[in-house]
């Protein structure tokens, strides 16, 4: 399952990026864009002659606090050349006045037959229904936090039999497994050490195996499974395996093309798309091989983005689901029982979520259901059966999903843990190559954008104010979004780079703040600009709403040409 890449039974921390290898190209920049004299000529007639005189425009200089995506990339350039500000720049890249999220009230206690509300669930009768624009509509409604697609793999004909047990060890049998040891218990129970009550941390231990031996496992404890072994006993589960290998997988990865575009792995309208890099599990497919009784813990999706499941069986998922709007109280209960939220490994007491008032959806997953997780839907799911799995995460570009996606963005950044959707990047991509039609999600990116520009303008002219050489090396194909070597944080556009000494010489980006404390006046620092403003400031003005009607027009165009 998607998400289980960033619980801490699964967390698979990625080592920091680091700036390339070769010997950066020092080239010295002009400070900014281009400048011009704007002139506006006059006519001055004399007697029968016309002369013209030139005289200069001062452009009016908009207050930083004043600007907004009304303002052209070249207004909001100046304004920050005028701001004048001492100190680090440190504006959210939020919309303050936007949130699409839905209300949902909670002060009422909810009659307890409600805190168990029923899971949509969608029955396909034909690829026709499978393809249908209102099953995107539905799946990422912001009220729906959860969507069972029941028998989608028959509506589609996928031949889910390519990833069975049996196929696997054939296409590629010596393929590492991460293995998590676990106990095994009823799915709405989990004991503490001791066994005498229930608790809330879910720890497991990791090891690694190859799919053939773990095949073989999953084998001999369904033999085992007719002798009738009790409850409480060892288990293992086969997670976070890597199906990203075109080559190694291609029938795997060919049959999941007939899904929809909006549930593939890649698609034009799936912001994870536009990355540019590979993002393991997120943006390529991973699988889980199960027994009876192997827990994938509770959880929201790496940055909140959206996942799909689906249950190559033969057993069943038990699958329990919660709304985005209790993640905080979800967060509470993890804290009160000694657990970290974003990096621990939790499995919820139901009988605590209901006291608190918060709704479960609790369902099972057949063999071929596909299960939507919409954005930050708080999830952890338990096998019934032998079973396999597959999963990846989406991100569809709407305004719910980009608001969830950029708030635990910055929350990440709040509690020092890394973001692995670096979405400054992901969003001038997305500006750069995506067509926006909505307008609450074009004001939210423009936003950002705009944030964005402010956040590396000011950071440069204070840095060339001091004297600071900012060396320009643009980015080249496939090369990844960075991150801090010491904070995590993501670092977009100028780049604080060092050169650390071992067996052969290693360039390490920083953030701004973490290269300062490694050298207060930056004399040992190499500053790297990836894009021109220039660069930036037109992607800025060209990102515009488009009407659907029009977007219609030209894919219409297209289908006919």
């Amino acid at each position: 399952f998607a998400g289980a890449k960033q619980g801490p039974g699964t967390h698979q921390r990625v080592s920091p990026p680091q700036a390339p290898a070769r010997k950066p190209k020092l080239k010295a920049l002009t400070d900014g864009p281009p400048k011009e004299l704007k002139i506006r000529l006059i006519k001055v007639e004399s007697g029968d002659r016309e002369t013209f005189i030139a005289s200069e425009v001062e452009e009016r200089r908009i207050p930083l606090e004043e600007i907004t995506i009304k303002n052209t990339a070249s207004e909001i350039v100046r304004a920050c050349k005028g701001a004048r500000l001492k100190g680090k720049f440190k504006e959210s890249y939020l919309l303050p006045a936007l949130s699409v999220k839905p209300v949902l009230t909670t002060e009422q206690p909810i009659p307890r037959e409600k805190l168990n509300p029923p899971t949509p669930s969608i029955y396909l009768e034909s690829k026709r229904d499978a393809l249908s624009p209102v099953l995107l509509q539905f799946c990422t409604d912001s009220k729906n936090p959860i969507t069972v697609i029941r028998g989608l793999a028959g509506s589609l004909r996928l031949n889910l039999g390519l990833f069975s047990t049996k196929s696997l060890v054939e296409a590629n049998g010596e393929h590492a497994v991460e293995v998590r040891t676990q106990v095994q218990q009823p799915a709405d129970e989990n004991w503490d050490p001791s066994g005498t009550g229930q608790t809330w941390p879910c720890e497991s231990s990791r090891s690694h195996t190859t799919i053939a031996k773990y095949a073989q496992y999953q084998a001999s404890s369904f033999q085992e499974s007719l002798q009738q072994k009790p409850v409480g006993k060892i288990i293992k589960f086969g997670t976070n395996i890597d199906l990203s290998d075109h080559k190694r997988w291609k029938p795997q990865l060919q049959e999941l093309q007939k899904l929809p575009a909006f549930m593939r792995v890649s698609s034009s309208g799936n912001m994870l798309s536009h990355v540019g890099h590979t993002i393991l599990g997120m943006n390529t497919v991973q699988l889980y091989m199960k027994i009876p009784g192997c827990r994938t813990p509770g959880h929201q999706e790496n940055n909140n983005f959206c996942s799909l499941n689906i249950n190559i069986g033969p057993g069943d998922c038990e699958w329990f689901a919660v709304h985005d709007n209790y993640w905080e109280a979800i967060s509470d209960f993890c804290e009160k029982h000694g657990v970290d939220y974003l990096t621990g490994s939790w499995w919820p007491v139901l009988d605590d979520l209901y006291r608190a008032n918060i709704p479960v959806y609790r369902f099972i997953q057949r063999p071929g259901d596909l299960v939507w997780i919409n954005a930050g839907t708080v999830h952890w799911v338990q096998a019934v059966g032998w079973c396999n799995n597959i999963a990846w995460n989406v991100g569809p570009v709407n305004s719910y999903q980009y608001q969830l996606a950029l708030e635990r963005f910055e929350w990440n950044e709040v509690k020092k843990v890394k973001s692995i959707v670096p979405m400054i990047h992901v969003s001038w991509n997305v500006a750069s190559n995506v067509t926006v039609t909505d307008p609450d999600t074009y004001k939210m990116i423009k936003h950002c954008l705009l944030q964005s520009i402010k956040h590396i303008q000011i950071l440069r002219d204070q840095l060339v104010a001091t004297g600071k050489k900012i060396s320009y090396q643009s980015r080249v194909k496939d090369e990844p979004a960075y991150y801090c070597n010491e904070c995590d944080v993501e670092v977009f556009d100028l780049l604080f780079v060092t050169s650390e000494n071992g067996s052969r010489k290693m360039y390490v980006v920083h953030c701004e703040d973490c290269a300062r404390q490694r050298n207060p006046n930056l004399s040992s620092v190499v500053v790297l600009e990836q894009y021109r403003m220039e660069e930036l400031m037109n992607v800025y003005d060209s990102f515009s709403l488009v009407s659907a009607s029009t977007c219609f027009l030209n894919v219409n165009k297209q289908e006919q040409s």
